[in-house]
């Protein structure tokens, strides 16, 4: 393979790379327990860390409570930059970064049940980990994952590579064997 090749297959595969990581950023839905950064570019004043309660309600300057549950980043950005511009900045540059994601539980035969911070491309054998691993009566197979989709709680059969997402309630159940 000649160098030009190899060029274009790493070109290829960093772009591939920045591409989804991109789409699982803008996918990622806000929710209460979020702690959120918003800053507009060349505004100090304008920089505000907010953790999402329940009623989702974020308070910035010069606008009225925006309403941030189920809502993605960019999302969230397109609001703050209609509502700051014109009255008070021309063309204001809004960023809405995630600073913690609300976390998961994990409950039955681990050795540390509770809850955990959630963390970029979770799966379950890493939840397992966080938890301090299995314990000796653990099922190595009767895993199962609680989560809310589209407003409705769903239980679904686990295995190590599934992934977690923040809110979702693990179920490690007891071997017969």
């Amino acid at each position: 393979m000649n160098y030009r090749a190899i060029v274009r297959i790493l070109t290829a595969s960093v772009l591939l790379l920045y591409t989804c990581t991109f789409a699982a950023a803008t996918d990622y839905l806000l929710g209460a327990g979020d702690k959120i950064l918003i800053s507009v570019y060349d505004e100090p004043d304008l920089k505000t860390e907010v953790k999402i309660d329940k009623s989702g309600l974020v308070s910035f300057p010069f606008l009225p409570d925006i309403n941030v549950l189920g809502l993605a980043t960019v999302q969230v950005e397109k609001i703050i930059k209609k509502g700051l511009e014109g009255d008070y900045l021309v063309h204001p540059q809004v960023s809405v970064s995630i600073l913690q994601y609300r976390p998961f539980f994990i409950h039955g035969e681990v050795k540390r049940p509770g809850g955990y911070p959630y963390q970029d491309d979770l799966r379950l054998d890493k939840a397992i980990a966080l938890a301090g691993g299995l314990s000796a009566r653990a099922s190595k197979s009767a895993w199962k994952i609680t989560r809310i989709v589209d407003g409705k709680t769903v239980t679904i059969e686990a295995s190590i590579a599934t992934p977690v997402f923040p809110d979702d309630i693990i179920s490690i159940e007891q071997s017969f064997f």
